[in-house]
């Protein structure tokens, strides 16, 4: 009988104290979105609010992983782990692209920037379609190739989901930027009155600058780590680059003002 592996070790889980740490820090702001899922009730807070949770237990699955030689040794835990670190980017990248549409429809002046890729770019279902397409690939292709069996098409279609996300980060970059000149170019009596006064209505396209850099760090790290699992999951340069800048964009997510009141859409929860 062949030795059980151990998917922790092997992929290079070693920190309990990290993992615990961010768990902790992800749990006050998973406490102060419920509100704020209840009060707007829209697909774009919902799904940043998902994402704390899904972190949660992410790193608490992380936890137990590397402190249970038993869950250790679990393929299905293991993969469990996995898909909700892969998935929940999902709903950070929606949050920062939705965000940054319903305060770009606060401005007059982001109709100076509009051209066919904005006008594209601006077609909320078509990048959730993407985002999803994404998801899914990124899904069957990390069950696939971290699996005992794993099939060729495993691994093609995990590369094939971390470059839509690489791409759809980059869309979102461009989408921001089209709000900070659009802010630069506004009224400040107009943005105050619209926005308000708080930090978040004050800065929010520096903020919102500030997160599309952090998650295009990520998603640079997640690109030139593409060919291996393993190296990827290196803990070194996992967390500073891929868990910190998640973390730091949730932070930035929940600074007073930066979610604005959002105009009757698609995107609504059913109330």
């Amino acid at each position: 009988m062949s030795d059980s592996v151990n998917y922790a070790k092997l992929f290079g889980f070693k920190s309990i104290p990290a993992a615990a740490i961010f768990a902790i820090c992800y749990i006050p702001l998973c406490v102060y979105f419920i509100p704020k899922v209840i009060m707007r009730r829209t697909y774009v807070v919902f799904t940043v609010t998902l994402f704390c949770f899904m972190r949660v237990l992410a790193f608490i699955i992380r936890v137990v992983l590397i402190a249970s030689n038993t869950a250790g040794e679990n393929e299905n835990v293991f993969i469990t782990d996995e898909v909700l670190f892969s998935i929940g980017f999902f709903g950070l990248l929606f949050g920062a692209y939705g965000l940054v549409l319903d305060r770009l429809s606060l401005l007059t002046t982001s109709k100076a920037y509009d051209n066919p890729l904005s006008f594209l770019m601006q077609n909320r279902r078509l990048f959730h379609l993407a985002l999803t397409a994404g998801m899914i690939m990124g899904i069957i292709g990390i069950t696939d190739s971290t699996s005992s069996t794993p099939s060729s098409s495993g691994p093609t279609l995990r590369k094939a989901s971390v470059i839509v996300f690489v791409i759809l980060t980059v869309l979102q970059a461009y989408q921001t930027f089209i709000l900070v000149m659009s802010e630069r170019s506004e009224n400040s009596e107009t943005l105050a009155h619209d926005l308000g006064s708080s930090i978040g209505a004050r800065h929010g396209a520096m903020i919102f600058g500030a997160i599309s850099v952090l998650l295009l760090v990520r998603e640079i790290y997640m690109l030139a780590t593409i060919g291996s699992s393993t190296t990827q999951n290196k803990e070194y340069t996992w967390y500073p680059f891929v868990a910190l800048p998640e973390l730091v964009c949730v932070a930035l997510y929940a600074l007073p003002g930066i979610i604005p009141p959002p105009a009757p859409g698609i995107y609504d929860l059913p109330k």
